[in-house]
């Protein structure tokens, strides 16, 4: 029961949050939202859920605090303070936000957090949690150097720190804060475009974790139960990587090559090159996951234990996966 209120108290904190009208209120939003959501990552029998809650808490309190100190700075009247000094708290304000939503260089909590979590609350923090800090984002004029600055940083840092990683969550969140980089510069054109990418990396993201959720895979070498217990279930985890690396034929493409077109015409074109070879980098670590669980270390049992999936996963995995065919198909012959 107090699971339940808790979830409705997390909504409704980022409702509060993402339509205000003031920067306080703002603020009471994002603090009803990280109050809501620290009861739901604690486990009294899990310890590693309770240390993850207190890094994320600590953490959230610390962006509060920085986001507050700023917000009431810059509501002084203007004679008080030095265009300068303006846009330095303005800075600070956007750096507080970037902290709260996992972007580097800020980003040195996200892993550490998601690795004590269980996967349906690894779920709330990839894709519910990023709604408040991103749209306050794009309530304030950002400076673009900066912007550019750390979408460029949340690129290559998370392609990167990627590559020797074990641990499905953490390649799950250095993962996202590679979709940070493509979400902020999506932001720079449009909001419509901003909500198109969410939406299909929020689905995919959760196709994946409800497996890994009912197959209880943590590592890469657990991917190898998922071969044991059903073949197509594991078929579906391999595309549904690459569809979250972006490969064409399917719906993870779609958005970035939105995003591509519309930076590409903006004559933005380090940042589009950067973009694209991040990506490679990902499609190559999601790959080797694929790889390694599938062919290199692939063991099957000689008694045949197949356990099947239930038919909610499979379908909106299928739903998801054929999706962007069935539109190119479907536009062809309008």
């Amino acid at each position: 029961m107090y699971k339940i209120i808790f979830l409705n108290s997390m909504v409704l904190g980022t409702l509060i949050s993402v339509s205000s009208y003031s920067w306080m209120s703002m603020w009471m939003g994002l603090e009803i939202n990280l109050l809501s959501i620290i009861p739901l990552f604690s486990n009294s029998k899990n310890i590693f859920a309770s240390e993850s809650s207190l890094k994320y808490f600590i953490t959230q309190a610390l962006a509060s605090l920085i986001l507050l100190m700023s917000i009431t700075m810059l509501l002084l009247t203007d004679e008080f303070i030095h265009p300068l000094m303006n846009l330095n708290l303005k800075m600070m304000l956007n750096s507080a936000l970037l902290t709260k939503l996992g972007a580097a260089p800020f980003h040195f909590w996200f892993p550490e957090v998601m690795e004590g979590l269980s996967w349906m609350n690894a779920l709330i923090l990839l894709t519910w949690q990023k709604i408040a800090p991103i749209l306050l984002l794009m309530n304030n004029k950002i400076n673009t150097n900066f912007l550019m600055m750390i979408i460029i940083l949340s690129l290559t840092i998370s392609a990167i720190s990627s590559m020797n990683q074990i641990s499905m969550r953490k390649i799950l969140a250095l993962s996202s804060i590679n979709h940070i980089g493509w979400m902020l510069s999506s932001l720079m054109t449009s909001i419509s475009l901003w909500l198109i990418y969410f939406l299909i990396y929020s689905l995919i993201n959760l196709n994946i974790i409800l497996i890994f959720n009912k197959t209880k895979t943590f590592y890469l070498n657990q991917l190898n139960n998922i071969t044991s217990m059903n073949k197509l279930t594991k078929f579906i985890v391999m595309l549904n990587f690459l569809s979250l690396g972006g490969l064409p034929p399917f719906i993870g493409f779609m958005p970035k090559w939105f995003v591509i077109n519309t930076l590409s015409s903006e004559k933005t074109l380090l940042l589009t090159l950067t973009m694209i070879m991040s990506t490679l980098i990902m499609l190559f670590i999601y790959t080797r996951i694929m790889i390694s669980s599938s062919t290199l270390t692939t063991n099957e049992p000689k008694i045949k234990t197949s356990v099947k999936t239930p038919l909610i996963i499979n379908l909106i995995n299928s739903i998801t996966l054929i999706s962007l065919p069935l539109c190119s198909l479907m536009f062809n012959f309008l």
